[in-house]
């Protein structure tokens, strides 16, 4: 017989559904999510740390998980090393799985980590709230009720960093990746363009280290909560080495340029959320998931605004107007989601080539 649970949000309404993976109860602030495949990507993807997540898709776990090759720094089909979210929530859980790589089901990896799910559940119902009312604060009880929690009031950057520096890949030019809780196809992205990923933690003073360019990661949480980061972003402008920075890195490199961020009531969740580049008709479709945004207003008249949100004109990317900066929102590696921005990994290495020169 199958157990039952509940969602509670912050707001009262409850949602009962039934139990799958780890039978403990959990908290964390409730988003949802649009991919139609991808679910283990999803799970293991750092940005989520500190979430409930919510899968629209209407059947998941119909293909299981397949085998982790724990001795890899980078694994195939897994963004991290572990299960992220505090919680998955989703419509039609299948409990048979089929799939030539499958190793186990995904309520037991959920098990595995000690997060819970729960399935028969009306997603479309539960998105439309989120949707209405902005972001919220969630629980999930089955054992025994816990308090709300709030991941904005935790540096979860600490949380899910590498613990220390690494080597992956070799190539010719060495790019060092600040872990803010990077998802591994950001490192699959530099090393396929023959790149050495000097990987080092959230903390990690890598104005040390000879590099030719610097990749500041995604990330969870709120940014100014990574204040040795971004002191440590302030001396790296002034090498003037070519600088990336993706979601969490897009909002570190404009506090580090004295610009500022806010929290967004709703935030941009989904695998379709349309960009523009500023000033041209140029659109893109892009992955994100975050909750906070760069105030255009409040940008230095070194920085401008490189992509805007064509839904609610919000800041999606930075570049500096005369040296090799830039940054994008939204998730130019998407694993699991859409890739028609690849294109700007490319355009890092050919910054760092051209400063080489």
């Amino acid at each position: 017989m199958i157990k039952k649970g509940k969602l509670i949000l912050e707001d009262g309404t409850i949602f009962e559904g039934k139990i799958f993976g780890a039978p403990h109860s959990s908290a964390g602030e409730v988003v949802f999510h649009t991919a139609v495949t991808g679910y283990i990507e999803s799970i293991s993807d750092p940005s989520y740390s500190g979430q409930i997540l919510v899968l629209t898709y209407p059947l998941i776990g119909n293909y299981g998980v397949p085998a982790f090759n724990r001795n890899d720094s980078v694994p195939d089909f897994f963004e991290s090393n572990k299960v992220q979210p505090s919680g998955l929530i989703v419509a039609d859980y299948s409990i048979e799985y089929s799939h030539w790589r499958a190793e186990k089901s995904l309520s037991d990896w959920l098990k595995e980590f000690n997060v819970p799910g729960l399935f028969d559940i009306d997603t479309r119902a539960l998105t439309q709230i989120l949707r209405n009312k902005g972001a919220m604060l969630g629980k999930i009880i089955i054992d025994e009720d816990v308090d709300f929690f709030d991941p904005d009031k935790v540096n979860l950057v600490e949380k899910v960093t590498v613990k220390q520096s690494e080597i992956i890949g070799t190539g010719d030019l060495k790019v060092v990746l600040i872990d803010l809780g990077t998802k591994n196809n950001i490192i699959r992205s530099l090393t396929q363009r023959g790149v050495q990923v000097i990987r080092v933690p959230w903390d990690y003073d890598f104005n040390e280290i000879d590099y030719d360019g610097l990749l500041v990661s995604n990330g969870p949480g709120n940014p100014k909560r990574c204040e040795i980061t971004i002191q440590n972003l302030k001396i790296a402008f002034k090498k003037e080495k070519p600088i990336f920075g993706i979601c969490l890195g897009n909002q570190l490199m404009a506090l580090a340029a004295g610009a500022d961020t806010f929290k967004m009531k709703y935030g941009h969740r989904s695998h379709n959320q349309p960009v523009l580049i500023k000033g041209t008709d140029r659109a893109y479709i892009t992955s994100q998931n975050h909750g906070y945004a760069v105030d255009n207003s409040t940008l230095p008249a070194t920085w401008e605004p490189y992509f805007i949100n064509l839904n609610d004109d919000t800041n999606e990317g930075l570049k500096h107007i005369s040296l090799p900066f830039f940054s994008v929102q939204f998730h130019p590696e998407a694993a699991s989601g859409p890739t028609d921005t690849d294109f700007l990994f490319d355009q890092f290495i050919k910054n760092i080539r051209a400063s080489k020169l």
